[in-house]
């Protein structure tokens, strides 16, 4: 257990952090299992991802190399669909 004043406090702000990122990664993680399902939803919808995603990697709740990962499979996946023949 903390013995300071401040590492009490600390301790309950990274809590509260730690539960701000998990959140936020999860919802993240949801996105993309609903894109992965949609097979070519619009642009608007990529758009968000995309940005959602730069956001947790700038405050390092996923690893940069990890969101480039995720930005390169998404627009693959994007450009794929894209590029099919509508079937009618």
């Amino acid at each position: 257990m903390a013995n300071h004043k401040s590492a009490i406090k600390r301790t309950r702000g990274n809590e509260a952090k730690r539960l701000r990122n998990r959140y936020q990664a999860k919802t993240v993680r949801t996105l993309l299992k609903k894109e992965a399902e949609a097979k070519g939803s619009d642009a608007k919808d990529l758009t968000k991802l995309l940005s959602s995603i730069d956001k947790l990697a700038k405050k390092n709740v996923f690893h940069k190399n990890k969101a480039s990962n995720l930005k390169s499979k998404l627009m693959k996946r994007a450009n794929k669909a894209k590029a099919a023949p509508k079937a009618k």
